[in-house]
């Protein structure tokens, strides 16, 4: 078999399927033998090379195909469609808002579906083929990718938001630290969530609000339930990022108290402090006439009569509330 080809499918419309595995077998299949699945790693050149000779797409089509940087959306091309999808990273050690770029090109006949990294949501699908339960047709195949990639995004936004909640109980308690670089993370992930899943919102919109050969009139009802899907995480996406933005004023708010209280005792204790310091500088003056300096009792009436000063002004200032 060619080398970047994964998986290369012919569906037997029962909920199953063949597995095609040599390259003449693919090079002689035609639209009677089934609808054609082709899943394929664009990154090798075998393999765009295969898609280059097949000639369903045009040079530009295929650069668009399989091109490093992609936004969803729905495209109309010269054999059918090409629709841009992505999905959470669930991959290890990579990070769940650096989403999986899925390009299909779709007509009545064939589907293929290309990627760099992989993708879970694609290998459920090519597993569901063992017990016969996979698709049955173009339309299912795209409508169960669709919603496979959507269904995923479930468990990280849901982390997104228990994340939120810890840093909501964190507020409640001043004493603690508060990790604001976790909450910076928090509000990129967010962001960079929404980013793509607002245009495939518009792509899935696209998709159902218009007909198209190979788009079944009976999975549109399913293709709707995943962009309803899609439209509440996208709602509990803008509930996180604004949730954030008052997480992040609250803690602001809270330091700039924290600071305005601590200089408030800072200038209180200055004011106590200043007649004293005034007496005891100008007593300290080293020249004749200081009142006291023969008498042995001046420095002890001296003492009393700061701490008497400092009480009275400390009244003063619990009667004006300042203390």
């Amino acid at each position: 078999m060619i080398n970047g080809l994964l998986h290369v499918l012919i569906l037997d419309e029962q909920g199953g399927a063949r597995a095609i595995e040599n390259s003449t077998e693919l090079q002689n299949w035609q639209p009677e033998h089934g609808k054609l699945w082709v899943h394929m790693d664009y990154s090798q050149a075998e393999a765009v090379a295969w898609l280059e000779q097949s000639n369903l797409l045009t040079d530009y089509e295929l650069e668009s195909l399989i091109a490093d940087e992609t936004r969803p959306r729905l495209t109309k091309v010269t054999n059918g469609n090409m629709l841009f999808l992505r999905g959470v990273n669930l991959n290890p050690a990579q990070s769940p808002e650096d989403m999986v770029s899925l390009r299909l090109f779709i007509n009545e006949n064939i589907v293929i579906t290309t990627r760099k990294r992989r993708l879970l949501s694609v290998q459920d699908v090519v597993e569901s083929f063992d017990g016969s339960n996979g698709p049955c047709s173009i339309s299912e195949l795209v409508c169960q990718l669709a919603q496979n990639l959507t269904s995923r995004m479930q468990a990280v936004i849901d982390s997104l938001d228990d994340t939120l909640d810890g840093f909501e109980d964190e507020i409640d308690e001043p004493n603690k630290g508060f990790d604001h670089q976790s909450l910076a993370q928090i509000r990129r992930q967010t962001i960079a969530l929404k980013r793509y899943l607002r245009p495939q919102k518009e792509a899935l919109i696209t998709l159902l609000n218009n007909k198209y050969k190979w788009l079944d009139e009976d999975d549109k009802a399913r293709l709707n339930e995943t962009t309803n899907m899609l439209i509440r995480y996208l709602e509990e996406l803008d509930s996180s990022i604004e949730r954030a933005q008052i997480i992040q004023q609250a803690i602001t708010s809270q330091v700039s108290e924290q600071l305005n209280q601590r200089m408030y005792v800072m200038s209180v204790v200055a004011a106590l402090f200043l007649p004293l310091g005034f007496l005891t500088g100008l007593l300290g003056v080293n020249v004749g006439g200081i009142p006291g300096t023969e008498s042995p009792y001046a420095f002890s009436l001296f003492i009393i009569f700061l701490v008497v000063l400092t009480v009275g002004i400390g009244i003063y200032f619990k009667n004006k509330k300042w203390l």
